[in-house]
């Protein structure tokens, strides 16, 4: 058995690798080398697929209960159904993490860990030389990702809401529940060279969570911060990390400019009045088509 599990999780990495689209080796390396069955709990699993649905739920759960070759597929795992929290989806982060290129060496903070899987995937990728930070809001799964996390010496995961973070303290801040801006704390938190990946998402009918996008945001040595859109998503809510105008300023910006998002090059925190090259304009920050700097 240990043997067929650890046949697909290298199956699993090359299922990557071609149909994500992955060519960072080090990335794949990790996906072939952490168990997820450890991170998911025992079984049975409850594995989700999404539906193509105007209307009712967009997720489906489906049970299975021995082989652990089963979660090992671009799947995510249900870790508190009720709450719709899952163990995420491997392509996404997989592209992601090509995206913002974690390096060797580097002080990496996930906020919102879960049980602990994809910041395991992020510290093989850092290796032994870099440390991961883990902070988790619900004290049952953070208590989980420590226990799963022993085996990486290089981890280590805080119960917390990661609102308020250490400044100038991370090359690279990954946040994996979303929220309606940038929080100041975060941007402040960055190192220069810093990078910090986090879901931007309005409210839904579904009191849980929100659809948006991933947005990438690179601090330079200057102190100027780059900003792209690189992915649409679909996360929770990060508790603490929503305000309703924001919310509805994001939600306006989504319906009158949405197809030039993808021109959005840069985060201004100058004050400036609203103007052309805004995409998303607040009296904190704005997104904007001008580049960095």
């Amino acid at each position: 058995m240990d043997r067929d599990v650890e046949r697909a999780r290298h199956w699993f990495a090359e299922d990557l690798r071609v149909a994500a689209g992955i060519t960072t080796a080090e990335i794949l390396e990790a996906f072939a080398r952490v168990p997820r069955e450890q991170f998911v709990g025992p079984p049975p699993w409850r594995i989700g697929k999404r539906l193509m649905r105007m209307r009712g739920p967009l997720m489906e759960y489906q049970t299975f209960e021995r082989d652990p070759s089963a979660i090992y597929h671009d799947v995510v795992i249900a870790l508190d159904e009720q709450h719709e929290i899952n163990n995420g989806q491997p392509s996404l982060w997989a592209m992601l993490f090509e995206d913002v290129q974690p390096r060797a060496g580097e002080r990496v903070l996930h906020l919102g860990c879960g049980t602990g899987y994809y910041t395991a995937i992020l510290a093989e990728i850092v290796g032994s030389k870099g440390t991961v930070s883990g902070i988790e809001i619900s004290p049952e799964l953070a208590r989980r990702a420590t226990d799963s996390l022993v085996a990486w010496p290089n981890v280590t995961v805080t119960p917390g809401n990661g609102l308020t973070i250490s400044r100038e303290a991370w090359d690279l801040i990954v946040v994996s529940a979303g929220v309606t801006h940038p929080l100041a704390s975060w941007l402040s938190g960055l190192r220069p060279d810093g990078r910090l990946l986090f879901p931007l998402t309005i409210d839904s009918p579904n009191p849980r969570s929100g659809n948006g996008a991933m947005l990438l945001i690179s601090r330079s040595r200057e102190g100027a911060f780059a900003a792209r859109f690189l992915t649409p998503a679909s996360f929770v809510h990060f508790d603490g990390g929503r305000d309703p105008e924001m919310n509805s300023r994001l939600l306006q910006a989504i319906r009158l400019r949405f197809p030039k998002a993808g021109d959005v090059r840069a985060l201004r925190q100058d004050q400036h009045e609203e103007g052309e090259t805004c995409w998303l304009h607040t009296d904190a920050f704005c997104l904007s088509y001008r580049e960095p700097g």
